[in-house]
This record gives C-alpha cells, sequence and structure tokens, in this order.
C-alpha cells in the first residue's frame, strides 16, 4: 500500500503534464536515438547506442514513478481546510526568534515544494515541526543548524 501525497488541483494538473510530456516528447526521441544508433553497425561497441538505452531506462523509470504518484495522489479542497492550526496549503507567517526576522512559508507536498516561492514540503524539518500548531505558539524545530525557535504569527489560506 503506498502513501497517499496530498497536491493542490494545480500541483497534480503540472504533475500530469509532465508525465505527458515524458511519454509523447521525450519517449519517441529517445526511441529514435535507439533506432538511428543502431542502423550505424555492431551494437557491441556502439557508445551511441548503450547511451541511448540507458537514458531510455531512465525515462522509464521516472514515467513510472509519476504515474505512481498521480495514482496515489489525493486533491485537497482549500475550502476543507481549517486554519486554526498549521496543515497543507496553509500559509504560515512566523518570526525566527534565532535571527529576528519574518517569513510566510505555505505548507505544501514534497513534489509542490518551491523554496524560491517560499512553498516548503510538510516533510522537511520546518514545515513537519509547524503542523498542528496554532496562532501564538512558539515551536522549537530542530534543523541541520541546530534548533530554530519560531514563533507563529498567523495561519491563513
Amino acid at each position: 500500500m503506498s502513501e497517499a501525497q496530498y497536491f493542490t488541483q494545480k500541483g497534480l494538473d503540472e504533475l500530469k503534464e509532465e508525465v505527458n510530456e515524458l511519454k509523447n516528447i521525450q519517449r519517441p526521441k529517445i526511441i529514435q536515438a535507439i533506432a538511428e544508433a543502431r542502423d550505424k553497425g555492431d551494437l557491441s561497441e556502439n557508445a551511441e547506442y548503450d547511451a541511448a538505452k540507458e537514458a531510455q531506462g531512465h525515462l522509464e523509470d521516472k514515467i513510472a514513478q509519476l504515474e505512481h504518484i498521480v495514482a496515489n495522489a489525493r486533491v485537497i479542497d482549500a475550502s476543507q481546510i481549517n486554519t486554526d492550526k498549521a496543515s497543507i496549503l496553509c500559509k504560515v507567517k512566523v518570526k525566527n526568534h534565532n535571527v529576528g526576522k519574518e517569513a510566510v512559508y505555505q505548507l505544501v507536498s514534497e513534489k509542490e515544494a518551491n523554496l524560491k516561492e517560499n512553498k516548503i514540503s510538510i516533510k522537511s524539518a520546518i514545515g513537519a515541526g509547524l503542523l498542528g500548531h496554532a496562532k501564538g505558539e512558539i515551536v522549537e524545530i530542530q534543523v541541520p543548524a541546530g534548533i530554530v525557535k519560531l514563533e507563529i504569527l498567523d495561519i491563513s489560506l
């Protein structure tokens, strides 16, 4: 039994688009490269053929992994999210007491995490540490650099 991964509708659509790109654009390119390499003769000493076959293996593995994620994906309905406590899809405004700065993080699935957009995975140290905590709480989270002390200032969608 696989663990369900939670996505926004946009995140799931992007994942499906990636699978489609790999299957319908990348796969035919690799098949063509294999055919061209095969036409060059002796396969036992054909580096182009070996490289193309290896690329095909990697591509097929990636397609299988992504299809597995899509099959087990669950779309989160934002209207059903309670913002009393930090949960997936919530934007959590925090004050870092270690450095005195504020930040806003959106808690998302691993696949949708993007630090440039302040989207952090619920499985990351900070994301997991914030889950289930309410506005006003101070949370101490173990990160690679030590313990970070975050005060939850606000929770919203």
